[in-house]
Parts: structure tokens; sequence; C-alpha cells
């Protein structure tokens, strides 16, 4: 292997935008992530349902005219 050509790789501290900062290695000085695994609704199980435009009460209207009960 040449000497010259590979990165240097560092131990860092990452920092997330929540607060939440672990160690890794990276060739990067530091490194600044929005997201991470203390933050994420996949690995915190808190997931939240965002209701935009009201796409839900136009689905239900929508459902609702069209049924016959």
């Amino acid at each position: 292997m040449k000497a010259t050509i590979h990165p240097t790789v560092h131990n860092i501290t990452a920092r997330c935008a929540c607060g939440n900062a672990f160690k890794t290695t990276s060739t990067a000085d530091e490194l600044k992530v929005t997201i991470c695994s203390g933050c994420h609704p996949f690995f915190t199980g808190a997931q939240k349902f965002v209701d935009t435009a009201g796409r839900i009460e136009k689905f239900e209207k929508r459902y609702k005219k069209n049924s016959k009960n």
C-alpha cells in the first residue's frame, strides 16, 4: 500500500441536532448529523403522525359519500 494516497482516520465525537453525542471513526475532523438513533422514530418507538392539509378528512368525506350504509 502506498502511504501517501490513503486518508487519515480520526477518532471523533459525532453530534446530533437533538444533543446526543457518540464516538466513532471518520476521515472527517468533525461530524454533525440531523437525526440519530437516539431521536429517530424507528428506534424510539414514538412515531408521529402528521396530517398535512387535512388529507384524512378529505378521504373520510369521500369514502363516506360513496359508502351505502
